[in-house]
């Protein structure tokens, strides 16, 4: 029996670079939609970070590339020109989504905000993430998740151990999140729009998605009567079973009980302190956060976890029921054998040759199956093809190329 794929049938146009709304078009591509991927001539500039990641500039092994446009097609139009322009209407004509991160002001300079766009194209689901929202005095500043998501929305001033530095922060993080915030506003107004006709506006941002994740903490940050300010020093945390030691073997395990004393027993017994299982000082959260023990105990569970392997500590907290995990490296990560049993990962078999394991979105479908993995476009490598299915003959696409107004892939 053939699979049909979720979205079938459905045509989303992106215009977008870089990170967040790619990686929204990446998962409605593997849910089975006809993605194409706008890009002017210079190319999205995702396509050049490979020097900031650690790997080598190379468009036919272009991992970052591939992880946020797999299983699109790609089109380069200068969307200035007034034959561009005509192209991306024609483009929007046939669409049911419309991805973009252009920032507000842009797209009303360019005629391409959803107000306009409405009255041209009233069933067409409009969908955008930006830096800092659409409204407010911040809603034209340029917005990354090194400073929109970590830095303005509270992760990096909060969530170091205090009196240190903040973490080193990664590309994607927070994009990531808004992809899968998008989409899921996406599939709404899609359904919205097949039942009553009517297209929709969704958006997201860095901003709010960051505050969304931190909301529990930022919530209790509220109550400065109770609990500790952050940043906060770790050996001063309220309940010392839910941080990080250091093993033997100079390793970190991560271990996580939120009910302290529900977990006190077993876990003091298991890190070979049995003595220490029926001592009041220590069997009830309440007792310990009063006394101000939790540094002394802190110290106590180090020094226990010290004298023993990261292995070692795996068995004994696996056989004791205690939810841990070692703090693993990005290279052990790659060859987890529970991350490979749920396909997280997918054998990506270049043409030069090489072969990466290269990461698939979170979500998985039952009965229509794992998605294909196609490389993301070349750019301007599907140009041809997407102006034939609106109608142009060869010549017209030669004649567009040769006014500059689309580009096709060229070695």
């Amino acid at each position: 029996m053939t699979s049909h794929k979720a979205l079938e049938g459905v045509t989303v146009v992106e215009l977008a670079t870089f990170i967040a709304v790619p990686a929204a078009g990446r998962i409605l591509a593997d849910m089975g939609a006809n993605v194409i991927k706008i890009e002017s001539p210079s190319g999205d500039n995702l396509r050049y970070t490979a020097p900031t990641e650690g790997r080598p500039l190379d468009q036919h092994e272009n991992t970052s590339f591939d992880l946020e446009n797999a299983n699109k097609r790609g089109i380069v139009l200068n969307t200035k020109t007034e034959a561009g322009k005509k192209i991306l209407f024609k483009l929007l004509e046939k669409a049911d989504i419309f991805l973009t991160n252009w920032r507000p002001g842009a797209r009303e300079r360019a005629g391409l905000d959803y107000e306009t766009l409405k009255q041209r194209f009233p069933k067409l689901v409009y969908a955008s993430v930006t830096g800092y929202g659409d409204e407010g005095p911040d809603k034209d500043l340029p917005g990354f998740d090194y400073t929109a998501f970590f830095a303005r929305g509270g992760i990096l001033g909060s969530l170091y151990q205090k009196g240190t530095v903040p973490m080193n922060v990664i590309p994607g993080l927070g994009d990531h999140q808004c992809a899968l915030g998008l989409v899921s506003g996406v599939l709404a107004a899609y359904i919205r729009a097949k039942n009553i006709g009517q297209g929709e506006y969704v958006s997201t941002n860095l901003l709010h998605t960051s505050i969304y994740t931190q909301a529990i903490m930022i919530q209790a940050a509220q109550y400065p009567d109770y609990g500790q300010a952050y940043p906060i020093d770790r050996r001063t945390t309220t309940s010392p079973f839910i941080l990080a030691y250091k093993t033997k073997d100079d390793r970190f395990i991560q271990v996580c009980m939120p009910v302290y004393d529900a977990y006190y027993p077993t876990f003091i017994s298991c890190i070979g302190r049995p003595d220490l299982a029926e001592d009041a000082r220590y069997t009830r959260l309440q007792e310990v956060a009063k006394n101000n023990r939790s540094p002394e105990l802190y110290d106590l569970i180090w020094q226990q976890v010290e004298q023993k392997t990261a292995s070692e500590w795996a068995d004994i907290f696996t056989k004791n029921d205690i939810p841990f995990s070692i703090a693993q490296t990005w290279e052990e990560v790659l060859e987890d054998k529970q991350a490979w049993a749920i396909n997280t990962f997918y054998h990506m078999k270049y043409k030069n040759g090489s072969e990466k394991a290269l990461v698939r979105p979170p979500i998985d479908f039952l009965e229509s199956g794992l998605p294909e993995y196609r490389r993301g476009p070349l750019l301007g490598e599907d140009t041809p093809s997407v102006l034939a299915e609106l109608g142009y003959s060869a010549e017209e696409i030669a004649n567009l190329e040769a006014n500059k107004d689309v580009m096709t892939w060229k070695e």
